[in-house]
């Protein structure tokens, strides 16, 4: 989208917001012509994710390197030779109990995955069946299983989970941005989960 042209401001409330109010206070302006203002666009969807290192958390890429940052609910991803570096936006575990942390590596991949709900839910949850692939499947539309039972990096179908600690363990992505991933992401990648 081009950059929106800015705006004026049209009161004092609108001033106040954009921090001007010490300048007006101080007597460095009015606005007695609020139309001559103007104030910078600000852009709301600034990603606050920030850039890691591989070699921060693994001695070689091997065939690729996952790093699962549950802190800033992201997902690094480097290929083998680091010529591709990526970031994607994750759900994550709903709370520190649920969530493994620790070195692992991708075990098996499945595109259209069957869900099946994990003992502990069967627990809290007695009614809850599988799910075959499809709309109302939670692990969406791709799945890449990890060296420990039950722990998944998928996609979703609920895109409102992306963002937010929503998961019951496994790290979920946006079905567009987990089926990039699983073409990038080879059986034996190495995953790191923070």
């Amino acid at each position: 989208m081009p950059p929106q042209p800015p705006h004026p401001l049209h009161s004092r409330r609108s001033a106040l917001r954009l921090g001007l109010a010490g300048g007006l206070a101080a007597g460095l302006g009015t606005l007695a012509a609020p139309g001559l203002l103007r104030a910078e666009p600000v852009r709301a969807n600034t990603s606050g994710f920030v850039a890691q290192r591989w070699q921060d958390h693994f001695d070689t890429l091997a065939k690729g390197a996952i790093v699962a940052d549950t802190g800033s609910r992201a997902l690094h991803f480097w290929n083998a030779d680091a010529s591709i570096y990526r970031i994607f936006p994750t759900s994550v575990p709903r709370s520190d109990e649920l969530t493994k942390r620790g070195y692992t590596e991708i075990v098996r991949k499945k595109i259209g995955p069957s869900w099946t709900p994990t003992p502990s839910q069967m627990q809290r949850f007695p009614d809850w069946k599988p799910i075959g692939p499809g709309p109302q499947n939670p692990l969406g539309t791709h799945a890449m299983y990890l060296g420990w039972p039950a722990y998944i990096i998928h996609g979703t179908h609920d895109t409102r989970k992306i963002g937010r600690k929503s998961s019951d363990g496994c790290i979920g992505l946006y079905n567009e941005m987990i089926a990039e991933l699983f073409d990038l992401a080879p059986i034996g990648t190495q995953v790191r989960i923070i």
